[in-house]
Parts: structure tokens; C-alpha cells; sequence
């Protein structure tokens, strides 16, 4: 299983935009949804996960 960013580069300012979702314990399935919130612009970006195939 692909390990899950905590932190993504903001695509509106280039700040640093942290992991708002809750984890689930039993992990997450391919095509599920993750919020980030950037600490500089306060955008929200919802990003689909997707397992890596290698």
C-alpha cells in the first residue's frame, strides 16, 4: 500500500497544505477522497487517492 502525503505543495500559493481527512484504521480504498487545507492561502484541495502500482 502507496504511504499517504500528511503534506502537499499548494497548487494556488506553493504553501504547504496539510492532511485534514481522518484516517481510517482498515486503511483507505483506491478512488477514496483527502483533504488538505493550506496554512498560507487556506484552500482546500481534495485530492483522490490512488495505490501505486509498483
Amino acid at each position: 500500500m502507496s504511504e499517504i502525503a500528511r503534506e502537499i505543495v499548494c497548487v494556488e500559493c506553493g504553501g504547504t497544505a496539510h492532511l485534514i481527512s481522518f484516517l481510517p484504521e482498515e486503511g483507505l480504498e483506491p478512488g477514496e477522497s483527502l483533504a488538505y487545507r493550506c496554512a498560507d492561502c487556506n484552500d482546500r484541495f481534495d485530492v483522490i487517492w490512488e495505490e501505486d502500482d509498483g
